[in-house]
């Protein structure tokens, strides 16, 4: 069926119903809803290439995807993506995605701006004083982007999690516990949900007049070996630490491996805490052990950027410019009170 046939069928002109399927203000919501029934009945497809024309909108999002030789992927990003995806699909947007170098993402953002393939950009992984954020505020094409970037001026779109304080709360209700030896698996440390991380961690030590020592930290791809390596370097430590933070529970996978191979108990010889993505895959209250976590979804994540991108785009909003998520911290059996001599 195309749109004529479907107009005809509706008893409605081709532009009423094309503004109807693009989300244009002025039809009225009857009339939109009995549209998209009819949609629904009649496994109706816009075709792209004709909407494109009538209305300037690709119905696409752009992101770029760095890949090179030896560059490792993140099951983190594909949670996220499943979000962003679910509601891609909910307004019949496509995405584009462009492979770059790692060290050509600047320049790869751009020619997929200008390309005229993309209605909205979005951006992930930022970094300290990340480089990317300049050439976006220069475009005139809506974006947001999936974090923060510490160190610059926070006068772009982003959604974030309250990182710095996810780890200070963490950190606080280990000191309550009554430890003092501390240690922090973290993500690599030019990323900025790392450098926040560990920033609550120190302020938090600090109010007790303790510091996080820098053979106590490990920053490093977020995966289980690289979980279970550094819980095996802490574990051979003059003063073994008591009390662990881990910036994922893919991380905290390994590092359980490792505390059980050393024949100690979780929860009780040391305490440990991670930060649950609401990765469907890896829950912490089925570990042998529940994990005590500070939790947020990058599913939910993934959603809401696509709303606001989708929405900016059929000037459904207004949306706010800047949202900061608590996390909320959830204790479970793997903390407990600091081990006695």
């Amino acid at each position: 069926m195309n749109l004529k046939q479907l107009s005809q069928l509706l008893g409605l002109s081709q532009t009423t119903v094309s503004r109807a399927l693009n989300g244009y203000p002025e039809v009225n919501e009857a009339t939109r809803e009995r549209v998209l029934q009819a949609v629904k009945e009649t496994g109706y497809r816009p075709n792209k290439a004709a909407q494109r024309l009538a209305t300037g909108k690709a119905g696409s999002i752009g992101l770029v995807m760095p890949t090179a030789p030896g560059h490792q992927s993140d099951v983190h990003f594909g949670e996220f993506l499943a979000g962003l995806g679910e509601e891609a699909v909910r307004h019949d947007f496509h995405f584009v995605i462009m492979p770059a170098d790692p060290d050509d993402e600047v320049a790869a953002l751009r020619r997929l701006a200008i390309s005229g393939n993309v209605d909205a950009l979005f951006v992930a992984y930022m970094r300290g004083h990340d480089p990317r954020l300049a050439m976006l505020k220069s475009l005139s094409m809506p974006y947001v982007v999936h974090g923060r970037s510490f160190g610059s001026e926070p006068d772009y779109p982003y959604l974030d999690i309250d990182n710095e304080g996810a780890f200070y709360d963490a950190t606080r209700l280990l000191l309550q516990l009554g430890h003092t030896r501390f240690a922090l698996m973290n993500g690599p440390m030019h990323l900025d949900f790392a450098i926040r991380r560990k920033n609550g961690v120190v302020s938090a030590l600090a109010e007790r007049g303790l510091t996080l020592e820098e053979g106590c930290m490990s920053h490093a791809l977020m995966t289980d070996e690289q979980g279970l390596l550094a819980m095996e370097r802490f574990l051979q430590l003059p003063e073994r630490p008591t009390a662990i933070l881990c910036s994922s529970t893919v991380l905290a996978l390994g590092a359980i491996r490792a505390v059980n191979q050393a024949g100690l108990r979780l929860g009780e010889d040391i305490s440990l805490i991670a930060h649950d993505d609401v990765l469907p895959l890896l829950k912490p209250e089925s570990f042998s052990v529940p994990l005590t976590t500070t939790r947020s979804s990058l599913r939910a994540a993934g959603v809401r950027i696509a709303q606001r991108l989708i929405g900016t785009v059929k000037q459904a909003g207004p949306f706010p410019d800047q949202e900061l998520w608590k996390t909320e911290l959830i204790v479970r059996a793997s903390t407990g009170p600091v081990p006695q001599a």
